[in-house]
């Protein structure tokens, strides 16, 4: 017995990626004792938000990623 309904694409991993706020995300993920991503800067908590947070929150996460990046 075959189906003859069209099969549907895999959703993504991530549904609201947004092309305005790229992630900051290098591939590198091991935190640090503060917590704080030694790829990316972020701290865990802002890595747990990026999925849901808006396009003004996400600038923010980025800008203090980068805060704390300066810092290094």
């Amino acid at each position: 017995m075959t189906d003859s309904a069209s099969v549907r694409p895999p959703k993504p991993l991530y549904s609201n990626i947004s092309p305005a706020v790229p992630s900051p995300c290098s591939g590198v993920c091991r935190l640090d004792e503060q917590k704080v991503c030694l790829g990316c800067f972020r701290h865990v908590e802002d890595i747990r938000e990026w999925r849901s947070a808006d396009d003004q929150r996400r600038r923010i996460i980025c800008q203090q990623a980068a805060a704390r990046k300066a810092l290094t």
